[in-house]
């Protein structure tokens, strides 16, 4: 296997992209948006009858158009996934750059830009697929950075399009704009209360599906849901970025009201959870992954119902990477899952340390307010 150059180190080595720090606008429900871009060479066959030459005629061809990049765009790295271990493809994975379908491959490579922030699987289900990430709910500005990174790809390429339908695809279903946005949401008070259920089944009456934390076929956990455009064809590209935002909006106002209303109804019984989900995670001597993601949950919304003191938005997302089965494997080494788990509770329990300094002041305090869109900084970082 080749060397990795500076940029990939450094993804794999850090917890979270640099697109992910400071504020960002209704991140107390919102986690992140992205937009992909399904895009095909119209000379090559589809990915699923691509033969190895095929498939080494696409490399070629998209790491020279990606030197073509024009410099403001930022600087990227393409590496071939046969040039990253197993480990590093499940790293870039548990950090959302590329699916799980793609680490398992090994046949396509990934772009990358040094921030994270834009990036590319090439060689998955279509021949690129183009991904732009921002912090909190800025789908509009996540959809403007991937257009300009494939306008910029276009001047070196023709993509499979059809005036009749748009542009062609793999799958039927993103035929047409090829654009999937998604908002992934925290919503631990709609889970809480039950109304969860009637929620994700309400979407579809909209052209919206909820999925897990990683997308299609993975289960929610966290609870962290995934909430994505169904289809592509019919709808221009920013008429699907202005819907699924509406939706997304209307979720948040509707976590927020259960986070209001669990304060009124049931506020001993929160503080217990926040306070329990406190003394394990700095406390405990044995985490598994699954348990450390459903206290972090809950960590994290005694922190957003000012329970427990400010925890970050980018400091609860590092924790949530760090905990992962991957990264902390390619940190520490390769151990059982017993070593793991003991590694990955010190390592919370230091996080913790440095993170949170609760006081029974602060729970005595009682519960504080649910917060709006306008405490919250609506001017997120730029492309």
């Amino acid at each position: 296997m080749g060397g990795l150059d500076a940029t990939m180190a450094a993804a794999l080595g850090r917890p979270i992209g640099l697109w992910q720090r400071g504020e960002a606008p209704s991140a107390d429900v919102a986690v992140s948006s992205r937009v992909r871009l399904a895009r095909n060479l119209a000379d090559l066959p589809f990915p699923p009858k691509m033969q190895p030459a095929d498939v080494e005629s696409l490399l070629v061809r998209i790491e020279r158009a990606v030197r073509e990049v024009p410099s403001e765009l930022g600087t990227f790295t393409f590496a071939r996934l046969g040039d990253l271990t197993p480990l590093d493809r499940q790293v870039l994975f548990e950090k959302h750059l590329i699916s799980p379908q793609h680490a398992q491959q090994g046949r396509g490579a990934v772009l990358l830009r040094g921030d994270e922030q834009l990036s590319a699987m090439v060689v998955e289900e279509d021949h690129l697929r183009l991904q732009a990430l921002f912090p909190g709910l800025q789908l509009r500005a996540a959809w403007e950075t991937a257009s300009r990174l494939d306008d910029a790809l276009e001047r070196s390429v023709d993509w499979a399009f059809s005036e009749d339908v748009g542009f062609l695809s793999t799958c039927p279903t993103n035929v047409g704009t090829a654009m999937r946005a998604s908002v992934m949401l925290h919503l631990p008070a709609l889970c809480w209360a039950g109304r969860i259920g009637p929620l994700v089944a309400g979407l579809g009456k909209v052209g919206v599906v909820a999925r897990g934390l990683y997308g299609e076929g993975s289960a929610a956990a966290g609870n962290l849901f995934q909430v994505s455009n169904q289809t592509s064809l019919g709808q221009s590209e920013p008429e699907l970025v202005e819907h699924l935002e509406a939706v997304a909006r209307e979720i948040v106002s509707r976590e927020r009201s259960a986070r209001e209303a669990l304060v009124a109804e049931r506020g001993e019984a929160v503080e217990d959870r926040v306070w329990r989900a406190y003394g394990l995670l700095s406390s405990a001597r044995l985490l598994t992954s699954g348990e450390a993601l459903q206290l972090l949950s809950d960590l994290r919304l005694g922190s957003d119902l000012h329970i427990l003191p400010p925890l970050s938005a980018d400091r609860w997302a590092e924790l949530l990477v760090l905990t992962r089965s991957g990264f902390l494997q390619r940190q520490d080494g390769e151990a059982p899952p017993g070593r793991r788990d003991a590694r990955r509770a010190e390592m919370v329990r230091h996080r913790l340390a440095a993170a949170l300094t609760p006081s029974r002041s602060g729970a005595e305090a009682g519960l504080g307010t649910v917060a709006s869109d306008a405490d919250q900084k609506e001017d997120g970082p730029g492309a």
